[in-house]
């Protein structure tokens, strides 16, 4: 049986998983860096029969998964992966199984956010290249105290974002499509519409899941309706931003500036613009990245191949 563990980027997948016990016949590859879409993947991955897939990183559509004639098992770091499509393994045989996360790697990408935010506020990237240059205090700090912070999405991780923004005295605002008052009150913050959040917000964090529904709910409209000193901060899902209007007013400087840890292509190319921007925060999508989780991701990816090895496979992804 031979197994590939796609996008060990920290090259802890042989260490964080005792992938021994499952005898000496399985042979397990770990690919380091990301494969391009194209023939150089599918011949390396053409060989295996199991495949175990770090998030998003690596799609699997229909055309993918034809490619690869010895492919049984695909197993996914986290319990849902919208770049797989299931239907065409389920066509092929394959089966697809989820691998949960540890409990607190949620709330890590809520910590991150805040990360983001408070480098934003405090330009602390800018300054401390300036201090690397022998430079001092070259740009004035803003408080976020008093500041109206404005969060799309109050599930879990939105209600922390705003929960932190309270505790620093913001006046803290939110919105969703399915938002109401009485859930907004639940979490100590005020509904607003989705304009209001936008015109008024001097930071936006964006905390929804990304669907057919969501795609682009940050607009062209919403962006433009942004202060030219507001922020706006994503480490939920790119597609939830107009890339080609955030872009354009990064680049104009119409609105104060960005904090991105997530990208429509990751990794992000080496000659992607943004990477030229001064008014941005770039991370390359660490919120779900911790030890905990990252252990659990791979224990439970070797549990998942051990059971379907046994016949009785765990987590099953049906869509």
């Amino acid at each position: 049986m031979k197994i590939a563990v796609l996008d060990d980027y920290h090259g802890v997948a042989s260490t964080y998983a005792d992938w021994k016990t499952l005898g000496d016949d399985a042979q397990v590859t770990t690919f380091p860096h990301y494969l391009p879409e194209g023939p150089e993947r599918d011949v390396a991955l053409k060989p295996f029969d199991v495949i175990i897939a770090m998030r998003e990183r690596t799609p699997f559509p229909a055309s993918q998964i034809a490619a690869l004639p010895n492919l049984k098992l695909l197993v996914t770091t986290g319990l849902k992966n919208n770049s797989i499509d299931v239907p065409a393994c389920t066509a092929r045989g394959i089966t697809v199984c989820g691998s949960a996360g540890s409990a607190e790697a949620n709330l890590a990408t809520t910590e991150l956010a805040w990360t983001l935010l408070l480098a934003l506020f405090k330009n602390l990237p800018h300054e401390n290249e300036s201090m690397r240059r022998g430079q001092w205090q070259t740009r004035m700090p803003v408080p976020v105290y008093g500041k109206r912070l404005g969060v799309v999405g109050l599930g879990r991780l939105g209600a922390a974002m705003a929960r932190v923004g309270l505790a620093f005295g913001m006046d803290v605002v939110a919105w969703s499509a399915n938002l109401t008052d009485e859930k907004a009150a639940e979490v100590g913050v005020k509904r607003v519409d989705k304009h209001e959040l936008f015109a008024t917000s001097d930071a936006i964090s964006l905390h929804l899941v990304l669907s057919d529904r969501s795609r682009h709910v940050v607009d062209a409209a919403a962006i433009d309706a942004m202060k030219p000193t507001a922020f706006l901060v994503n480490t939920s899902r790119a597609g939830l931003v107009d890339d080609d209007a955030l872009m354009r007013a990064l680049t104009a400087h119409k609105i104060g500036g960005a904090g991105l840890d997530v990208f429509e292509r990751e990794p992000l190319p080496e000659d992607d613009p943004i990477r030229q921007l001064d008014n941005v925060v770039l991370t390359p999508h660490l919120g779900y990245v911790s030890e905990s989780n990252f252990r659990a991701f791979y224990q439970n990816a070797l549990a998942a191949v051990q059971a379907w090895k046994d016949g009785k496979p765990v987590n099953v992804l049906s869509k």
